[in-house]
């Protein structure tokens, strides 16, 4: 009689990690009209009129205010494209990210 030693069977699996998250946040400015501001926030981020509207009262209130969250190169591409609108005016408006906590 053979003793046939069985090793168990382990499947490695990669742990995939969720990529982390980036904010985009809209900076207060003096200069940039609301209006405008909501326009951009429309445009870029598929807000409604009150969506934007409320976002951009906040950073007027506040300094700033998170706008979206995404992955990073989205949240990148979408704050360098909503900034680069408002300089293409002549407006300050600025669109930073950082990644989330």
């Amino acid at each position: 009689m053979i003793d046939a030693v069985t090793k168990p069977r382990t499947k490695v699996r990669p742990k995939t990690e969720r990529p982390r998250l980036h904010k985009v946040i809209l900076v207060n400015d003096d200069f940039t009209p609301r209006e405008f501001v909501v326009t951009v926030l429309k445009a870029e981020f598929r807000m409604t009129e009150d969506q934007a509207h409320k976002v951009m009262i906040t950073a007027h209130q506040r300094g700033v205010c998170v706008v979206a969250v995404f992955t990073k190169d989205v949240a990148e591409t979408k704050a360098t494209r909503a900034t680069d609108a408002g300089r293409a005016k002549g407006y300050p408006l600025l669109f930073t990210t950082e990644p989330e906590e």
